[in-house]
C-alpha cells in the first residue's frame, strides 16, 4: 500500500458495510482502506503504512505490528483486545484502544435471559411443546424462582455492575468477587462482596463471569473450579469463551456435576460442528451475539472511527489500554 494520503486500515468486519465509519473519516479527509484479511501476510500488506488500524477479529500478531512502519493507534471494534498483540504495540509506541463503554446493558440483558431461561426451563418446556406434548418438560425441582437462588458474579466492571442491578430488581442474594473493587462499593449494589473464588464457588446456585481475558483469567473456570461448585449449579458465559477450559466444563455438564449453562461465547469459535456441547439438553448456546442492538453496533463503529481519527490528528485518545500515549 504506496499511498501518500492518511489512510485508516479496516482488517475485517460483520457488518454489512463501512458506512458509518466512511461517513466520519472521508469528511476529515481521511482515506479509509478495507479488506477482509485472511492470512498474516495479507494483514501485514494492508497495515504496513497505514496511519491508524482498525480490527474486528483478525489476529494481530507481534510480526503484524513489528511490520507498521506508521500505525498511530491499532482500534478494537469491541470490549476485549485479545486478538491484539499489545504488549507488542507497546513496545513499538502504538497505542491499542478497545471501546469499553458500548453494549453494557445489551450484554446484562443477555445474561439475565439466560439465568431465566435456565431457572425457569424456557427453552425445555418450548421445545416440549412443539413436540405435541403438554405440561412440564423436566422435573419441577429445576423450575427456580430467583428470589429463592445465590447468584455469583466475578467481576465487577461496567458489564458486572449492571447484572448485579437487574438480579438485586429480581430479589436474588448476589455474591460478587473482584479483587480491585473495594468490598464497600459492591455492597452499595446490594451485593455481597466476596474475597476470594474459592470462597465464593460452593455458595453459588447460579454463577457468571464478567471478566477480561488477560494472563491471570484465562482457564479461571477448569476442573478444580467447576468441582468446588454446588452439584446441580448453573454455569452462564456471555464475557469470553479462554474464562473456561472448554473440556472441564463438557466433564462437569455430562458428570451431573453441573446442572446446566448457558453460553454466548467459547473456545474455540465457532464450535465444532462435531462437538459434545452443540447437543447437551441441558446447554443454552448462542453464537457471540449478546453484544448485538442497532444502537450498540452504530457506537461500535462511530467510536472505533472516531478513535482513529482522534490518532491521525495528534489528539488525546480515551480508552488506550496498553499505557501508551499517542504520539503528537
Amino acid at each position: 500500500m504506496s499511498d501518500t494520503k492518511t489512510t485508516v486500515v479496516v482488517t475485517d468486519w460483520t457488518f454489512p458495510d463501512l458506512s458509518i465509519e466512511e461517513s466520519l473519516l472521508k469528511p476529515a479527509g481521511v482515506h479509509l482502506l478495507a479488506r477482509r484479511c485472511q492470512t498474516e501476510a495479507e494483514l501485514i500488506e494492508l497495515c504496513l503504512e497505514a496511519d491508524a488500524v482498525i480490527t474486528q477479529f483478525a489476529r494481530l500478531t507481534s510480526t503484524v505490528i513489528q511490520a507498521m512502519t506508521r500505525a498511530r493507534v491499532i482500534v478494537r471494534y469491541g470490549v476485549g483486545v485479545d486478538n491484539v498483540d499489545f504488549e507488542a504495540a507497546r513496545q513499538r509506541g502504538i497505542p491499542v484502544c478497545n471501546v469499553p463503554d458500548y453494549c453494557v446493558d445489551e450484554v446484562a440483558d443477555h445474561t439475565l435471559a439466560f439465568i431465566l431461561a435456565t431457572t425457569r426451563q424456557v427453552v425445555s418446556n418450548a421445545v416440549h411443546l412443539r413436540a405435541g406434548q403438554w405440561g412440564l418438560a423436566t422435573p419441577i425441582a429445576t423450575m427456580q424462582a430467583l428470589c429463592d437462588l445465590t447468584v455469583g458474579v466475578v467481576g465487577f466492571g461496567r458489564i458486572g455492575r449492571e447484572v448485579v442491578k437487574r438480579l438485586v430488581a429480581f430479589k436474588a442474594r448476589v455474591l460478587v468477587f473482584d479483587p480491585v473493587v473495594s468490598s464497600a462499593e459492591i455492597s452499595q449494589s446490594g451485593a455481597v462482596p466476596i474475597s476470594s473464588l474459592d470462597e465464593l464457588l460452593p455458595q453459588c446456585d447460579v454463577l457468571t463471569p464478567h471478566c477480561p481475558s488477560n494472563a491471570k483469567t484465562r482457564g479461571l473456570f477448569d476442573a478444580a473450579a467447576f468441582a468446588r461448585m454446588k452439584r446441580g449449579a448453573i454455569f452462564i458465559n456471555v464475557g469470553r469463551g479462554d474464562l473456561v477450559v472448554s473440556a472441564a466444563l463438557v466433564t462437569a455438564l455430562q458428570s451431573g456435576h453441573l446442572g446446566a449453562a448457558a453460553l454466548d461465547v467459547f473456545d474455540p469459535e465457532p464450535i465444532p460442528q462435531d462437538h459434545p456441547i452443540r447437543q447437551m439438553p441441558n446447554v443454552i448456546l448462542a453464537s457471540h451475539i449478546a453484544s448485538a442492538s442497532v444502537p450498540a453496533v452504530q457506537k461500535l463503529r462511530g467510536t472505533a472511527a472516531t478513535l482513529a481519527l482522534k490518532a491521525v490528528r495528534g489528539e488525546s485518545l480515551p480508552y488506550v489500554v496498553n499505557g501508551v500515549l499517542p504520539k503528537p
